[in-house]
Formats: C-alpha cells, sequence, structure tokens
C-alpha cells in the first residue's frame, strides 16, 4: 500500500485559489478520451504571491497546459501521480490543461467509466481528478459550461450538468451538445452520460408555476419500468415545496438509470446517475421494498438539490451536514406518503442493527469525523443515518414550525456556500432564540449514549419519579475520552395508567399539567423528574418515537412489556416493547443452550404473539413488524464471546416453537390475507402483503407437505415478485426447493435486478452446503465481480447476514471473505473495503473464531500492493 498521511479536521485550511468559471470539451472515446479544461482562476485573498497552484489529477496523461494562452513549458510545472503543481501564478490567469483518459479500463467506477458501452462519471468524493487536474475539493465551487462530442451512431443521448444551450452535427458522423449550469458547485457535483439511451418524460409545474420538465434515461428494454421512478420525482418535488418551500432551479430535471455503480445514487447537479436498482421497477421484477427503496432514493438525490448542491459542505469532514439532513428529509418524505410509524420503526431497526455496531466497533467515528485516509470510507452509517438522528433531534426539541424557521434562516444565510455543520446548527438556534451549545457534542463525541432509567411510585404522595443517568463509553480510537461530558439529550416520555389510557404529566413545581406526552431535556449526567397529582402507579412510555440514538434501560418486568404492546398508544414505543421482549427472551435462550439446555419458549410469550394476530384494529404492517424476531446480527452485539452457529441455531428454534404454538392463528390469519386481490402498490395493500408474508415465514419452518404445498401454491400463482420471492425464501430453506429455484433462474435470467435477488436467496440460505453453492456462483454467466450489485447480492450478502455459515467453526467462510476482498481491492478499493467490514466484529466471537478472523485480518493487511481504503478497514479492525 502506498504510505498515505492522515487528513485532519482541524488542519483544514482554505483553497489558495478560486476556480471561477470551468469550461470542459469531452471528445470521447471508450479507450482514448481527450478532456480540454479552461479554467479562470484567481488567488484567494490573504494568499501570498508566492504560493503555488496545486491541482489534483490521477492517471492522467498530459497533453498541453497553457496559461493566459500561451504553451507552458515543462520547467514551469512539475507533476507526480497525484497531482499538477505549477508555482508561479498570476493573481488571476486562464489556464487550459488538454488531458487524455482511458475510461474502458476504469474499474474503479471513479470519474469517468464505461459501462455496457455507455459512458458515465461519479465524482463524489475525489473522483474528478480522475477526469482532469482540477482543485478537487467541496470548497471550490465554480460555473460550469460543459461541451460533449461523440460519435452520434454509438452515443445519440449527451448529457450534463445544468440547461442545454446548443447542439450540432459534426464531421465524421459526430456530433456536440453544450451544457451550461448557471449555478456554482464543486467537482464532486459533476456529472457527464453519453449513449444509447431511451428516455420516460413528463413536467412538474412548480408552485409559483414554472413548467420543469423530468426526464429518467434507461438503457432499451428498460423503458417499461420508469414510471415508479417518475412519479417518485414529481412527489418528491411537490412534497418540498410544501414542507420547505424549496423549488426546483433548473429548466429539467434528469435521472440516468447505470448497473455499475459504487452506491445507490448521486446528486449531481441537474442530472442525478442512479444505480438500477433504484429506478426500475414494475410489479414482476420488483418487490413492495424496492419500490418504496425507489421512493426514498428518489427523494433523497432530488432534495440533495438544496441541502447538498445549492448548500454544500466546506470539507469532507461536514459530510453529515448534507447527508444526515437530507436523510432526515427523505425519512420525513417516505413517512408522509405511507406510514409514519411504520417508516420510524424500519429506520430504526437498521440503525440499531447496523449504525449501533458501527458505534461499538472498530470503525467508530463522531458523525462529524476527526481524521481518515480515504474519505470513501466515511460514507457511513454514522454520517448518513446517526447524522439524521441528530437533524431529527433539532426537529424535536425546537418543534416543526421552530425547524422550518432554522431551515429558512440556512438557506437566507448559506445559499450558494460551502459550510459546516457548525453553521446549521448556528441557524438552527438563532432562528429559535435557543441555546444548542451543549448540542454541538452531539458532531464530536463517538458512540452510543446509554440512558439508565429507574422509576419510583411515592403511595403517599401519589407522585412518580423518573431518575435518569446517562453515560457514553469510550470507543477506540478517539482521543480526549476520559473527558466525556454529558450529551444535550431529548427523552421524550408518557405516563400510562393500567387501562392503557396516558395519564396528564404535571412536574413538581409546575402550576398545572395537561400534556399527555412531552419531551424532556437531558443535559447533566444524572437527572430527576417527579410528576404528581396522579391517581395510580404508571407505566412509564420511554424514548417515544424514538426521540434520539440512544440505548436505553428501564427494568420492565415481562408483564409490564406485554402490556406496552398491547396499549401503548406510541406505535414505536409499542414496536419496541415486543423487541425488548424479543431481545430478552433470545439472549435468555442462547444462554441456556450454550450451558447445555434446551430451548423453551415461555407460554407468555406465545399468548403476547397470538393477541397480535387476533388484533382487529392493528395496522397490519405494524403487526407484521412486531411479530419479527430480533435479526441475529442485531443479538450478536448484546452477547459477549458469542458462538454465532450456535446463537442462530437458537433463533431458528425459537421461531419454530413459535409455529408450533401458533400455528392455526398463523394459518388463518394467512388465509383472510391472500385473498387473491390484484397487485397494488399502495399502503393497504403493502400492510396486509407483510402481515400475509411474516405469517408464511413462521408457517414454513414445519416441516409439513401441507405447508409445502401451501409456499408451492404461492410462488406458482403470485402476480407480483413480493409474494413469489417470500415464498421462494422459504422453499430455498426446505428439502425439494431446488426446482423452483431453478425454474425462476430460467424465467428471470435476462432481467440483471431479478437474478440479484437470486443470488441473494442463496447467499443466504441456512442449508448446509451454501458456501459451495456460494464459490460455484461465482463461475455462473450472470455474475460479475467488476458490478457491484452483484458482488452485493451474492459476496456480501453470505459474509454479512449469513451469520450460521460465515461464522463456520472450520473458517472457511473467513478464508472465502478475505479471498474476495483481495481480489476486489485490485478491481475496486471502494468495494473491497465495504466487503472487508464483516471482519469488524472478530472481537465479539468466540476464542476459537476469533484467532480465526484475525488470522484473516492479518493476511489481508500484509497483502503488498493493497489499497488504502482496505488498509484504512482491516488496520483499524486489527487495533480493536
Amino acid at each position: 500500500m502506498t504510505d498515505r498521511t492522515a487528513i485532519r479536521r482541524l488542519d483544514y485550511t482554505a483553497p489558495a485559489y478560486l476556480i471561477d468559471r470551468t469550461d470542459l470539451t469531452f471528445e470521447l472515446n471508450e479507450t482514448d478520451t481527450r478532456v480540454t479544461n479552461r479554467l479562470v482562476i484567481k488567488r484567494n485573498q490573504g494568499v501570498a504571491a508566492d504560493t503555488p497552484l496545486i491541482l489534483d489529477g490521477e492517471s492522467l496523461t498530459l497533453e498541453l497546459i497553457k496559461l493566459d494562452g500561451a504553451p507552458l513549458p515543462a520547467s514551469d510545472y512539475q507533476r507526480d501521480e497525484q497531482c499538477l503543481i505549477i508555482p508561479a501564478m498570476p493573481e488571476e490567469a486562464i489556464l487550459e490543461i488538454v488531458t487524455r483518459i482511458n475510461p474502458a479500463s476504469n474499474t474503479s467506477l471513479m470519474g469517468l467509466y464505461v459501462s455496457s458501452g455507455n459512458f458515465f462519471t461519479q465524482c463524489e468524493a475525489e473522483g474528478f481528478r480522475k477526469i482532469t487536474y482540477y482543485l478537487d475539493r467541496p470548497d471550490v465551487m465554480a460555473k460550469f459550461t460543459t461541451t460533449l462530442i461523440a460519435d452520434k451512431q454509438k452515443y445519440p443521448v449527451l448529457l450534463s450538468n445544468g440547461n442545454r444551450v446548443g447542439s450540432g452535427a459534426m464531421d465524421k458522423g459526430r456530433h456536440w451538445v453544450k451544457w451550461v449550469d448557471p449555478f456554482r458547485k464543486p467537482a464532486y457535483l459533476f456529472a457527464l452520460v453519453a449513449g444509447k439511451l431511451v428516455v420516460q418524460a413528463d413536467t412538474h409545474v412548480t408552485a409559483s408555476g414554472r413548467t420543469v420538465a423530468v426526464e429518467v434515461y434507461v438503457e432499451p428494454g428498460n423503458l417499461d419500468k420508469c414510471a415508479h421512478a417518475v412519479a417518485a420525482a414529481k412527489k418528491a418535488m411537490q412534497w418540498d415545496e410544501a414542507r420547505f418551500g424549496l423549488e426546483y432551479d433548473l429548466d429539467t430535471y434528469m435521472i440516468v438509470a447505470v448497473s455499475d455503480f459504487n452506491m445507490g445514487a448521486m446528486e449531481n447537479k441537474g442530472l442525478n446517475i442512479f444505480n438500477t436498482k433504484y429506478v426500475l421497477a414494475k410489479p414482476d421484477t420488483a418487490t413492495d421494498a424496492d419500490f418504496d427503496g425507489i421512493d426514498s432514493v428518489v427523494a433523497h438525490e432530488y432534495f440533495h438539490n438544496w441541502t447538498g448542491n445549492r448548500v454544500t459542505c466546506r470539507d469532507w469532514f461536514q459530510l453529515s451536514l448534507k447527508e444526515g439532513l437530507t436523510v432526515y428529509r427523505d425519512q420525513e418524505f417516505s413517512s408522509d406518503i405511507g406510514s409514519r410509524a411504520v417508516q420510524r420503526i424500519q429506520n430504526v431497526r437498521a440503525l440499531r442493527e447496523y449504525q449501533f455496531a458501527e458505534d461499538a466497533g472498530p470503525q467508530a467515528h463522531p458523525v462529524r469525523p476527526d481524521e481518515y485516509l480515504e474519505i470513501n470510507n466515511f460514507y457511513t452509517w454514522t454520517v448518513y443515518e446517526k447524522g439524521s438522528e441528530v437533524v431529527r433531534m433539532y426537529a424535536t426539541l425546537l418543534g416543526r414550525e421552530g425547524f422550518r424557521r432554522g431551515m429558512d434562516l440556512y438557506f437566507k444565510r448559506h445559499d450558494g456556500q460551502a459550510v459546516t455543520c457548525d453553521d446549521f446548527r448556528a441557524a438552527m438556534a438563532d432562528a429559535n432564540h435557543a441555546d444548542l451549545e451543549q448540542f454541538a457534542l452531539w458532531y464530536s463525541q463517538a458512540g452510543t449514549p446509554h440512558l439508565d432509567v429507574h422509576g419510583e411510585w411515592n403511595e403517599a404522595a401519589r407522585s412518580f419519579t423518573l431518575t435518569v443517568r446517562q453515560s457514553l463509553a469510550p470507543t477506540p480510537g478517539q482521543t480526549g475520552q476520559s473527558e466525556r461530558q454529558p450529551m444535550h439529550i431529548p427523552l421524550a416520555i408518557a405516563l400510562i395508567d393500567r387501562r392503557g389510557q396516558p395519564l396528564p404529566l404535571q412536574l413538581d413545581g409546575e402550576a398545572h399539567g395537561g400534556e399527555t406526552s412531552r419531551v424532556l431535556e437531558l443535559r447533566a449526567e444524572k437527572q430527576r423528574y417527579t410528576f404528581v397529582n396522579l391517581p395510580c402507579p404508571p407505566v412509564p412510555s420511554l424514548l417515544r418515537d424514538f426521540s434520539a440514538p440512544v440505548t436505553l434501560a428501564y427494568p420492565y418486568s415481562d408483564e409490564e412489556l406485554v402490556f406496552l404492546m398491547a396499549h401503548d398508544d406510541d406505535a414505536f414505543a409499542r414496536w419496541e416493547a415486543a423487541n425488548t421482549y424479543a431481545v430478552r427472551l433470545l439472549c435468555a435462550q442462547y444462554a441456556a443452550v450454550a450451558s447445555g439446555g434446551a430451548v423453551s419458549v415461555p407460554a407468555q410469550f406465545c399468548e403476547a404473539f397470538r393477541s397480535l394476530l387476533a388484533h382487529p384494529e392493528l395496522d397490519p404492517a405494524l403487526v407484521a413488524l412486531m411479530l419479527e424476531l430480533p435479526r441475529e446480527n442485531y443479538l450478536l452485539e448484546q452477547l459477549a464471546d458469542v458462538d454465532p452457529v450456535l446463537l442462530a441455531q437458537t433463533c431458528q428454534q425459537v421461531k419454530l416453537q413459535l409455529a408450533r404454538a401458533l400455528r392455526p392463528q398463523l394459518l388463518l390469519r394467512y388465509q383472510q390475507l391472500n385473498d387473491g386481490t390484484p397487485y397494488r402498490y399502495d399502503g393497504e395493500q403493502v400492510a396486509r402483503r407483510s402481515l400475509k408474508n411474516v405469517c408464511l415465514d413462521y408457517l414454513a419452518e414445519l416441516d409439513e407437505g401441507m405447508i409445502g404445498d401451501l409456499l408451492a401454491q404461492q410462488y406458482r400463482k403470485a402476480d407480483n415478485m413480493t409474494d413469489r420471492l417470500a415464498s421462494l425464501r422459504a422453499l430455498v430453506n426446505r428439502d425439494g426447493g431446488e426446482a423452483q429455484l431453478a425454474d425462476f433462474a430460467t424465467h428471470w435470467q435476462a432481467d440483471a435486478l431479478v437474478m440479484d435477488k437470486w443470488f441473494a436467496l442463496q447467499a443466504t440460505c441456512r442449508r448446509p452446503g451454501t458456501l459451495s453453492r456460494v464459490q460455484h456462483l461465482l463461475e455462473h454467466p450472470a455474475f460479475s465481480l467488476k458490478n457491484p450489485n452483484k458482488v452485493r447480492a451474492l459476496i456480501n450478502a453470505f459474509c454479512l447476514q449469513n451469520l450460521a455459515h460465515f461464522h463456520s467453526a472450520d473458517g472457511y467462510g473467513y478464508a472465502f471473505a478475505a479471498d474476495r476482498v483481495l481480489e476486489l481491492d485490485a478491481l475496486n478499493p471502494q468495494i473491497a473495503a465495504r466487503l472487508a467490514t464483516c471482519f469488524n466484529r472478530w472481537t465479539k466471537v468466540d476464542a476459537h473464531r476469533r484467532q480465526l478472523m484475525r488470522t484473516e485480518l492479518e493476511r489481508i493487511a500484509a497483502h503488498e500492493g493493497l489499497s488504502g481504503d482496505t488498509f484504512e478497514i482491516v488496520s483499524k479492525a486489527l487495533a480493536a
């Protein structure tokens, strides 16, 4: 690996030079693209005249440099593998640089690359330097003009940022198109697309009466899968105008789908480039979750137009400024167009499973990191999802109207600027005359705060006192941990009487109460809250709507958890009671099995689930979520020295016992919901399908011929991918499921995204021989190691989701993962580094597996030529 010095946030300095205009001309050729880059540059204020201009550049062939129209001799500049240096620069100048690149050989999928014969770019975070020499940093914002020249027959569609202002024919069958972006942007927001694409177009009329074209470009043959993405874009535009008063600012909003893409999507100004996974959908190829994902991701990238593009990051340490804020916005959008309760639970469940593990593991870092080796490694759950929770806490503390006032001030102050997380916090504070100084700790302190809560009933005073203690455990690699300070934490609570009714909340010393739910603001290490004038001992409902990204411990009895499952009026708290009870049960069952005992599910737990199945008024989607057992990866985080295989087996046994105990109720509810209604993607039908398929998932644990027939019948008769995949997922884990698996592949072999589902099903199969099947599938014609979606579907799914087989005691799963990390590192370091995170929690497992995992980590770390991306992940894991 090339030695790299860590980049530190506190070392930030403003750019020595600024770029006013960037004029680009691309003469596109798959193996030899010529890029002419004309820059209007000026020295920043206060910078010494002898300060050199240092431009970033990687893997570029330099053809020509001109300074103010005159060729620059080689003696007047220096070059290395990372940059171009011009020591003597005027205060203002026009710099012209001509470079050549080979897009066809670019397997990293960063910069300009070729996919299926078409050109695409990905420039965030530091990909633009692979296209031309530039000040490739987010605080250098310029106005871009881009001219694309290409063979018209091979590349009839030529797209870039901004508005299309001209086009024409050229010699030798070529043509050109010119694009002008009127808004300043950093280089990471540049985009280019060229190829044979077809478009589905619509229009959106903004609140002010402007007509905006909405265009989704895909490869020929996929046009029938674009309607949902177009509709999602229009919904997002309408929502942002209504919720935040933000209108789109260009003539056209474009989305382009590409199958080779490292991320989900990219918010380049006016020209969003998407992974096909988040564009292409119709009922027979996409699940309800796929449709939900398209709504969310399309909205996310569109919302970036203001929270990320119009106002961007000063430096990459501020990444959550745009990503955390925009995730919050897309989650709110999804909540408003769907079920707010279900959306919140799903978001929190993912946060706990992945981000809490990140906070507790070797890759822990604050929402605003202090340093990094490779910025690509900080596109993390912490920056995105925990960052979103930080933004949500502003809204919780300030209220919806107060949050809107803060957003309005933020845009008023910083439109067209590159700013920091502190600037956002200041806008929120100033707009609401609020003290948010302590809240800044959410950006600087890594780890998940823990709240230890106790309640005390005073019969004589008719009062109930909550005592709350907060703590924050040390995390690897963060300095100053002995000086960790208490956080500013909003804790939403209610008190519920024994009839299930919320009680009016009056704190001791207040003149009167009335609200039945309120937000307590924790600021000290220990705080006490006494509620008075209560008619009876209450059951506390705590952390309602998950008001802060914390863990919370309260000594609930099993009976109290069942009570909250049945009566809490906060949907998240209701689900949380079920989840807490299930986690408690599964951890206890694992401990019993590990000590030589057997799984035995208490009758009270079965009865609680039976009541949920019979509840006529609850949202079926909420019931489905409450019935789902906690995932094995989440349980792994709750235990120490774990045998993951035994944990997986324990979970399966618990599920089997529940299926046996609840068989009549599960079958009845399944039959009620499986009523033959034709497929529709709407809230009611999605909810009904989710509960139906959870019931089917439990029933599939039963080794009965009738259940096998039921599964096969749903697979055969399904008119949508949601139901077909639910049955196939169960069939894959049963004897005889091979026939449907083969039928599925035969039917969908030409659809890359559906085949990804097929790969993932086999990668997560719990039957013996799964690793051998996965290894065999690496040679399947539909699989390619160069395609990130395939890698995620097959390899990542096995290593990150298949607890039992990845953690096989023979260590073969670990060796397989290490081999793939090294193989991928030579092709695409970003994807290799993400796969390497499967070793992050090696210290959580038992001693035998711990040593096996460490050996593989050391093998990866010692590999000659290892990329900086992968080295950073592996070295931090080894240091844990």
